[in-house]
């Protein structure tokens, strides 16, 4: 991968003060994607910006958006236009989900995980089509193994959610290809603050989890996530489009 062929490109990235989304915008920055780090938390966003000019010296800005407003998200591509002129790519990361028994969650616990999913999924996509379509663009939706689960039981409303994600990424890839826009999802695995927090409070569970990793061991958020989500935007991969890919160590059987 050539370290100037993503050089200027502009990539909008959700949930992106910490963990995944975080990983990501650092790798596509050291790659010399402009980067909008997108959040509810401003402050979070402005370290990530931090450490991106640290790192990388690239021009990255900071904006707050609560992705349950949809439509606050239009305030986002637009802030993104007037700073950077354009948009290659586009990163749904953030999500809000609801695990637990289905006879103990409740509507509003369901809608929410919906309208932070794949509906706020849905709404950056078509923002941001007209967008990614003047040079060829890229769309990154963050989707999940757990429908994949030999126990689906406390994962049904999560899995649903992240399953949306995928069809819509889907219909995205055959309905925007002539428009030379790709659209993947990526299915990752890695040291993020959510994962942390399930692994303290479901100890016993998450050792096994971490057992069933061939690889034995949980990604990295930057060098295992970031940069191949960096590599699916590159030119070298400008053939794969409409993928569900696990990036999770070789847990997932991806039928």
């Amino acid at each position: 991968m050539t370290q100037t062929a993503l050089k200027d490109h502009v990539a909008i990235i959700t949930g992106a003060g910490q963990g995944i989304g975080q990983g990501i915008a650092l790798a596509l920055a050291k790659k010399g994607v402009r980067v909008v780090a997108v959040g509810r938390t401003l402050e979070k966003c402005q370290t990530t910006c931090d450490a991106i000019a640290a790192a990388t010296g690239v021009d990255a800005m900071a904006l707050q958006a609560d992705i349950s407003v949809l439509d606050s998200l239009n305030a986002v591509v637009e802030k993104t236009i007037e700073r950077f002129g354009r948009i290659d790519i586009l990163v749904n990361n953030a999500v809000t989900t609801s695990i637990g028994p289905l006879l103990k969650q409740t509507m509003q616990q369901v809608q929410m995980a919906f309208q932070t999913g794949p509906m706020a999924t849905l709404k950056l996509m078509q923002l941001c089509h007209p967008h990614l379509k003047v040079r060829g663009g890229s769309i990154i939706n963050m989707a999940s193994s757990a429908a994949k689960r030999w126990d689906m039981s406390n994962y049904g409303v999560y899995a649903a959610e992240k399953d949306a994600i995928r069809a819509l990424t889907r219909a995205a890839a055959s309905e925007w290809g002539p428009d030379n826009i790709r659209a993947n999802n990526i299915l990752p695995h890695a040291k993020s603050p959510a994962l942390e927090k399930w692994i303290k409070y479901q100890p016993a569970e998450a050792e096994l989890f971490v057992k069933s990793i061939p690889l034995g061991r949980v990604g990295d958020c930057e060098k295992d996530i970031g940069d191949f989500v960096a590599l699916l935007c590159c030119p070298e991969s400008s053939y794969i489009s409409g993928q569900s890919i696990a990036l999770d160590g070789g847990q997932a059987y991806m039928n």
